[in-house]
């Protein structure tokens, strides 16, 4: 790919992300490209449809999600609440975070792995229920998005499921 057509790409890209997350999967797609500085053509020659930009967007998201659960940290309840957390701002900021998380076989597949190796560290430190499956964080976290259609508010249903994960014991 040439120089300014990848440039365009990213350009596209950081544009879609932006409308999709204020204004959900109807924006149209002469105004992604209008808020890009690009042409209509433009749009239509790196994404041939608008569920294949959306697609892009919502995939990058969540493997930036992902790699977000390698990151380091000394207190392993700190680092899956921080995920969990990051999960429910990226709800609260981007309508369309529900969508994101039934995204491609493979991204679902290694967003349930990097919850519940987060979810097995923490229960590990004896600081989370050892009853807790990923599967059932999964569900949960799912739920608490799709309420935010509904006028849910993330931050309560966040803290509900926080505070149902702690373990009852003092490790």
């Amino acid at each position: 790919m040439r120089a300014d057509a990848a440039r365009n790409r990213e350009k596209v890209l950081e544009a879609a992300r932006e409308l999709f997350a204020s204004k959900g999967y109807d924006v149209p797609l002469d105004e992604i490209a209008s808020r890009a500085g690009v042409g209509p053509g433009t749009v239509y020659r790196h994404f041939p449809t608008k569920q294949a930009l959306f697609q892009a967007v919502t995939e990058a998201r969540v493997a930036a999600m992902i790699a977000s659960a390698e990151q380091p940290w000394t207190d392993p309840k700190e680092a899956l609440f921080a995920f969990l957390g990051r999960m429910a701002d990226e709800a609260s900021a981007k309508r369309d975070m529900s969508d994101a998380i039934t995204v491609s076989p493979e991204l679902r597949k290694n967003l349930h792995a990097a919850l519940g190796t987060l979810l097995h560290r923490a229960q590990e430190a004896g600081s989370v229920r050892t009853d807790v499956t990923a599967t059932d964080l999964v569900i949960l976290m799912k739920g608490m998005l799709q309420s935010l259609h509904e006028g849910g508010n993330p931050a309560v249903l966040l803290e509900i499921v926080l505070n149902g994960l702690q373990s009852s014991r003092k490790p």
